[in-house]
């Protein structure tokens, strides 16, 4: 493994221009793996230009600003991606200018698409991947980074409940916050601080969500509902982890209409099915248990709410043999 962070380490040295990118629509972990991977290169070469790059969200900019950059002045430049792994997924980038590219990716492999690629889909997060690449080299962190990398990590695992969270992921965030004397507990508010308008919009999700008999939940939300409780698709895409912990559903789903980009946004979860599969046939994927998909219209939507219902009878179906075998074994 450390030769993948020396490796990393001697391209970010070589060039005196370097661009870092992630995917579209950025969740904290995409934007603080980036921004926070900036501050941590000008920090160690405080004579580099680094850019970090990608459209805005506003939801977010407590993770610090974006830059824009003009394309005439980095023929020669070094692109970095975060927390993506397949190429179209990049936000705001065209490949063909860049001299060379490195991808720092937490998710399952889709595709190569940059020359140098640190893929580890164990890791909780892109996040987690920047803290460690900076504590196997010579890169130098900053309180400022190290904050925004906890923040993504937090927000990635789900405040470490998820599975892919590992001894590794604690023992990485406690010399972060030890030797950055990190308030981690300040850092808490601007991630889960929410409008009101927010709040009652999951009052809506929770009162109208369907469950199906296999435990399969979901919510297809049209553009007037968004309307109504003043929200936009992704808000209601980020309220998916708030189903978490209902007893009668073991993997979900939150449908919402995107009428800017003509399309269905979905956003899976799960407790035991592998939802990133089905996912993968309409286009999507992400973690096994944690995957998003865009879709042509709500109808191409049902066709996959009722596959995704089927996985989970599946996994009933399998859980229960488990159970069976085991009330057997004892018996004997």
């Amino acid at each position: 493994m450390y030769n993948i962070y020396k490796k990393i380490y001697k391209k970010i040295k070589k060039y005196d221009t370097i661009i870092i990118a992630r995917h579209i629509g950025p969740d904290p972990d995409a934007l603080a793996s980036e921004i926070a991977l900036k501050e941590i290169i000008l920090n160690t070469f405080p004579k580099k230009k680094v850019f970090a790059i990608g459209c805005p969200a506003a939801k977010f900019r407590y993770l610090g600003t974006l830059d824009k950059i003009d394309e005439t002045n980095i023929k020669n430049a070094l692109l970095i991606v975060t927390d993506t792994p397949d190429k179209k997924r990049v936000d705001s980038v065209d490949f063909s200018i860049f001299k060379d590219s490195i991808k720092i990716d937490h998710h399952p492999f889709i595709e190569k698409f940059c020359n140098l690629e640190y893929i580890d889909s164990t890791a909780s997060s892109a996040s987690q991947m920047i803290i460690e690449i900076t504590y196997n080299t010579k890169l130098k962190m900053t309180k400022s980074a190290a904050e925004k990398l906890y923040i993504g990590l937090v927000a990635d695992t789900g405040r470490f409940l998820f599975n892919y969270t590992s001894s590794k992921t604690f023992t990485l965030v406690s010399k972060l916050i030890k030797e950055n004397k990190i308030d981690f507990t300040n850092l808490y508010a601007n991630l889960y601080l929410r409008p009101i308008k927010e709040i009652k919009f999951l009052s809506y999700i929770y009162a109208n969500i369907n469950i199906t008999e296999n435990g399969f939940g979901y919510l297809k939300i049209t553009d007037e509902i968004l309307s109504e409780y003043n929200v936009d698709p992704a808000t209601a895409g980020n309220m998916v982890n708030e189903l978490n912990f209902i007893e009668e559903i073991i993997a979900w789903g939150l449908f919402s209409l995107d009428k800017t980009n003509n399309n269905v946004r979905g956003t899976l979860r799960s407790r035991g099915p592998i939802v990133n599969e089905i996912a993968s046939n309409y286009g999507g994927g992400g973690h096994a248990m944690a995957s998003g998909v865009k879709l042509e219209n709500f109808d191409q939507a049902d066709k996959l709410i009722n596959d995704l219902d089927k996985i989970c009878q599946q996994y009933n179906e399998k859980t229960d043999q488990v159970k069976n075998t085991k009330k057997i074994k004892n018996l004997i």
